[in-house]
């Protein structure tokens, strides 16, 4: 059967484009090689389309039945099926140099292209992605989009205790860097012999461009500095985002702010996150028009949205520059104690600005969302954070794709969700199950909106309620409030400029 696997494999590469039919012997060859085999019957030819899942979990059972993979547990198997497709996957030469050629064609085509490699090679595991739970919910701000992430596999006991022992290498720095291309990996460090990245100038200065592995929405990528330098939003940020939208006009990108609290999850590595979407965010209109002297020929105004957000438009990409610097300027040494917005307490600041760029025809647009990361004893992980009361559904940090209108809740809301399900029809006590008596309060507070809640209606009802404890989420984050108080707040502020 190993002869049959490794066969499909070869098919699935060449069905695949990712090598071609000269390539076939060399590619079983290396296969041979990697599982030890001296010998190859070539199965008889078939044209049915291979599942690469199957055909790589066969593989994997081989290489662990033979002991060439040593550990069964996902971590293991994982750091090895990532060498097994590095094998049939071009050479970062090959496949930075089709980019640019077709780029030549249209940006979108290079996109395309890079896009659907990445998925082919299994550096983007289809397969798991599509366990992701999604769906959108209405709200007065918009259509948010949900998500529970599934696709990241949870390691077992085994590969955490070896993590533990394991030695602390420093290379590659962090999962972003460029040193990542072709690494093996080690059992805190995953495999990337299937990864590629385009190198690209932006600014000036050069940065690389690949995919997410764990994409949550559409072309989801990511542009890092080709040096391992930490998260900074200056001057410098707006001109790099503009930059990149004017090489890639179909797509947005955007930076995670560079302060703990309201950051992202890797501040040590500058980077940007964009794609081919549009966020709820980008669809939400101007509520108010505003005035910034010596730039009234820049269309600015606040938007309707949740946060606390700037919209900048004008087809001069250097006035928008001058302009978000400006704001940003401003904003980080601004204080204003009856909005309870301090710059800075014991010398740490805690004002910034999370930048979202894109395309509108031929002008850029850029939006410039507020954020403050001080803490109080009441809100100790963050004032303008989901406070303790939404916990239960969303406790982590309010990054850039939140900021946006994307949820990315956790994995044991599924579980807890399908196990609300049950109680809540059965009319079982949800306080009387540990796993859900957090949930209790929440169900309390929505129960009595909905006449009955039956087997076919119970999920539809979790999934609007959810939407809206993320739609609050965004309230608890905002720094202006969507109130008189809130917005009178926000334009005295917006005076200063």
């Amino acid at each position: 059967m190993i002869y049959n696997d490794i066969a499909d494999l070869v098919t699935y590469g060449i069905q695949s484009g990712l090598i071609t039919e000269t390539d076939k012997n060399y590619a079983v060859n290396e296969l041979l090689e990697l599982f030890h085999l001296e010998e190859y019957e070539a199965p008889a030819e078939s044209s049915r389309e291979i599942c690469l899942e199957k055909t790589l979990c066969n593989l994997l059972d081989y290489a662990y039945e033979k002991g060439i993979l040593q550990e069964n547990g996902v971590v293991y198997r994982d750091l090895f099926d990532t060498k097994i497709m590095g094998l049939l996957t071009p050479r970062p030469h090959e496949v930075v140099e089709k980019f640019w050629n077709l780029y030549n064609e249209s940006p979108a085509a290079a996109t395309d292209y890079f896009y659907k490699l990445s998925q082919d090679t299994d550096y983007i595991r289809r397969y798991r992605i599509c366990k992701d739970v999604k769906w959108t919910t209405d709200t007065r701000y918009g259509t948010l989009d949900i998500t529970i992430n599934l696709s990241k596999p949870e390691k077992d006991p085994k590969a955490i205790a070896a993590a533990k022992l394991a030695k602390q290498s420093g290379y590659p720095k962090c999962l972003l860097c460029m040193e990542n291309v072709g690494y093996a990996g080690r059992i805190n460090h995953p495999a990337r012999q299937n990864h590629r990245v385009i190198p690209v100038t932006i600014n000036g200065s050069q940065w690389g461009f690949q995919y997410s592995p764990y994409v949550y929405y559409n072309e989801h990528c990511i542009v890092f500095n080709s040096q391992h330098v930490p998260m900074k939003i200056e001057r410098a940020t707006f001109g790099k985002l503009l930059d990149f939208v004017g090489q890639f006009p179909h797509y947005f990108v955007g930076s995670n702010a560079d302060l703990p609290i309201v950051g992202g999850s890797i501040l040590s590595h500058d980077h940007f996150q964009g794609g081919h979407y549009e966020f709820a965010m980008a669809k939400a209109p101007v509520e108010q028009e505003i005035s910034i002297r010596s730039y009234d020929d820049v269309k600015a105004g606040i938007v309707a949205w949740p946060m606390s957000v700037i919209r900048l438009r004008c087809a001069d990409k250097d006035r928008l520059i001058d302009l978000a610097d400006h704001i940003l300027l401003a904003w980080r040494g601004y204080t204003d104690e009856d909005a309870f917005i301090f710059a800075e307490t014991d010398g740490e600041p805690h004002n910034t600005i999370t930048p979202i760029a894109r395309r509108r025809g031929e002008d850029y647009e850029l939006d410039l969302v507020l954020r403050n990361n001080i803490t109080t004893d009441e809100h100790p992980l963050g004032v303008y954070h989901p406070h303790a009361e939404l916990h239960h559904i969303k406790k982590e940090n309010i990054g850039l794709i939140e900021v946006m209108g994307l949820a990315v809740l956790p994995a044991r809301l599924k579980a807890e969700m399908e196990l609300l399900a049950e109680y809540l029809v059965s009319g079982k006590d949800v306080r009387s199950h540990a796993d859900l008596e957090k949930h209790a309060d929440w169900v309390d507070e929505f129960l009595p909106k909905y006449e009955k809640i039956t087997e076919e209606n119970v999920m539809d009802i979790l999934h609007a309620e959810i939407g809206h404890v993320f739609m609050q989420v965004l309230e608890h984050a905002g720094v202006y409030k969507c109130t008189a108080e809130g917005r009178a707040a926000f334009l005295k502020f917006i005076n200063t400029l």
